[in-house]
């Protein structure tokens, strides 16, 4: 294996999914202090998701809180509860061409814009005879950090 030409900097989101969100938003964001930031519906994507957060520049952590657009379609994104992990990394292309190249699988969709307005993609959860590493399981979605986040968790 080569050498990485990129840094996982740390946690940038948890997605939590749920039937109906204003149930989560209610612990996250009433009952536990998160602040809710925005909301985000992409019917192609099959969501309907609260952007919360705590914390603020580089040790801001979101929340997203979502639930499917269509219960009945796919993704199904309140199944299971908790949806998926994001890490912020340094150098989202080199990231996903590096890691792809050493068997990494990646959700269908590329590189692409987030809900929270950064370019992710997402590691498949499951690997296959093509690309037999993958998130075990877990849904992981790599988000390129901006500037402020790369300098505030550099050092």
């Amino acid at each position: 294996m080569t050498a990485k030409p990129f840094k996982i900097l740390g946690i940038q989101q948890i997605a939590i999914g749920g039937v109906d969100k204003e149930r989560l938003k209610k612990l996250w964001v009433d009952m536990l202090g998160f602040e809710f930031k925005s909301t985000f519906v992409s019917e192609r994507e099959n969501v309907v998701e609260d952007i919360c957060a705590i914390g603020s520049g580089a040790h801001e952590i979101e929340v997203d809180l979502m639930q499917p657009y269509d219960i009945e379609r796919k993704p199904a994104v309140h199944q299971t509860p908790l949806n998926h992990i994001g890490l912020w990394v340094d150098d989202l292309p080199k990231a996903v061409a590096w890691l792809s190249a050493n068997g990494l699988r990646f959700a269908p969709g590329g590189i692409r814009n987030g809900a929270g307005g950064h370019d992710i993609a997402f590691v498949h959860p499951k690997a296959n005879d093509e690309f037999p590493m993958c998130g075990e399981g877990v849904l992981i979605e790599l988000v390129q950090a901006p500037p402020e986040v790369i300098a505030g968790l550099s050092s």
